[in-house]
């Protein structure tokens, strides 16, 4: 439950529209939900500005499904991260308005559009064409969460100039996402070229000693640019995350 759902549950009850048992009934649930195999936190939109976000990974098509079903009561909007084309295809057959982006591994779910709470633009940068589906999961993840989000697919190290017809948008963004694999030296060109906050996103994309995108993490750890900061291995999701929270109105 969101604060505009709160509020109107409260504004009905002081109009006399709903009776008070219809409210208590409308928050009962308002804290978490225990559905056995998972506790729904519907509080979380309250506490933290946007709901609480399944994770895909390890869940069956009935659990992911069950645990839909609670939050689309009280949700505007809902996300599924790591989704399989098997719990894809169960949540958009049960869930008229469900997308699945493929490209991203995830479903969204929308009642109605997010209001746009951003102050300026987020930037999603990948390095190469194979780290597409973690800027992916940042950009839709930040999109969910009412923002203007700009992506650019290939453009890394290996043909800088590329980046460089970019560096209008670097310059005016508010916050950037990088995902880079093999060496992950992209963040740390895009941070030096710009005062604004790079969220570095290693990705596992590489050969053997790249170590399943270790050294992309290490390198990322070790920027010489200041403002960079760096979530963990094919995070999209966490990246897409802070950067609507640092680009929060």
């Amino acid at each position: 439950m969101d604060l505009a759902a709160l509020k109107q549950i409260l504004a009905d009850v002081a109009s006399g529209k709903l009776p008070v048992d219809g409210a208590v009934k409308g928050l009962s649930r308002m804290s978490y939900e225990d559905i056995g195999y998972a506790h729904v936190d519907h509080h979380r939109s309250l506490r933290k500005g946007f709901g609480e976000v399944i994770f895909g990974a390890g869940k069956t098509p009935e659990q992911v499904c069950g645990i839909m079903e609670r939050m689309c009561d009280q949700e505007t909007v809902v996300l599924v991260t790591r989704v399989t084309p098997e719990i894809a295809a169960s949540v958009t057959g049960a869930f008229p308005g469900a997308v699945y982006h493929a490209d991203a591994r995830m479903v969204v779910w929308q009642k109605q559009a997010p209001e746009n709470t951003g102050r300026g633009t987020i930037a999603v940068f990948s390095a190469g064409t194979s780290d597409i589906p973690v800027a992916m999961e940042a950009v839709l993840t930040a999109r969910a969460m009412g923002n203007t989000v700009e992506p650019v697919f290939d453009v890394g190290v290996a043909g800088i100039h590329r980046l460089f017809g970019y560096r209008d948008l670097i310059e005016e963004a508010t916050v950037i996402v990088v995902a880079a694999g093999m060496e992950g030296a992209l963040p740390s060109v895009v941070a030096g070229m710009t005062g604004r906050p790079v969220i570095a996103v290693p990705t596992s994309i590489g050969y053997g000693a790249g170590l399943g995108g270790f050294a992309a993490l290490l390198g990322m750890l070790n920027s010489c640019s200041s403002n960079v900061a760096v979530v963990n291995i094919d995070n999209g999701f966490g990246a897409g995350y802070m950067a609507a929270c640092i680009n929060r109105k």
